[in-house]
């Protein structure tokens, strides 16, 4: 990200919001052709998942996270990730799942984002979260806005650092890839910033991702910014 003591970076998962998991699954079958496995629930946001492989040369263990308001968890203490509580993104996906966000990799997220911090971009705190998986604790360590809005709705990647076991380790492969990502509405440094990991900063819509299977091509498009 900077010319001294760079961290390493790559993008991790993209993030399709849904009004339900099951609403998430269907969608993801009957557009890829492929069932989504298993994910889990998250205290910290009263959020669960589901998630797809989309690891691929260029984009290395990434994959596809389909995530709903988990009805069977309390309410969390602070907004729910993904800008999830706004009402307008909730209408947005009452017909259909949409591709909502982005998240990094970093080896070094305190050093990521205090590059970031630098050019006027910055990703929120740093929070600690977990989930329990059929193979143990998955933890990790993600930036967070303190009003769970998406930054630049959407553009800007939330920032994850993985303790250890990555999610992906444990997803069979789904034949889907992603091809391309771009971006749209974000100043030129943090388009530079972002460089290695998008194809262009010049998207009409905040966050467009092209994914590839055995359907062919499919453009996933983010809504635009969600009420204040």
């Amino acid at each position: 990200m900077s010319a001294r003591s760079t961290p390493a970076i790559a993008l991790d998962h993209l993030v399709v919001a849904c009004l339900s998991l099951d609403a998430g699954r269907a969608w993801c079958e009957a557009t890829f052709g492929v069932a989504p496995q298993p994910g889990g629930r998250h205290a910290l946001m009263g959020t669960h998942n589901l998630l797809l492989s989309l690891s691929s040369e260029r984009y290395p263990k990434a994959y596809l996270e389909l995530i709903a308001v988990d009805p069977e968890a309390p309410a969390p203490a602070q907004p729910r990730w993904f800008d999830l509580d706004d009402a307008s993104l909730q209408a947005a996906i009452a017909t259909t799942p949409r591709l909502v966000h982005w998240v990094a990799r970093s080896d070094d997220v305190e050093a990521t984002v205090a590059a970031l911090r630098a050019v006027d971009a910055d990703p929120g705190r740093i929070v600690a979260a977990e989930r329990m998986t059929p193979r143990g604790m998955l933890r990790w360590r993600i930036t967070l806005p303190g009003d769970g809005h998406r930054p630049s709705a959407g553009a800007m990647p939330l920032w994850i650092q993985w303790a250890g076991v990555h999610p992906s380790d444990a997803l069979p492969a789904s034949g889907i890839a992603i091809e391309a990502l771009d971006v749209g509405g974000i100043a030129d440094p943090l388009a530079e910033q972002l460089g290695p990991l998008i194809r262009g900063a010049d998207a009409s819509s905040p966050l467009a991702a092209v994914l590839n299977g055995p359907r062919g091509a499919v453009t996933l498009t983010s809504p635009s910014r969600v009420s204040a």
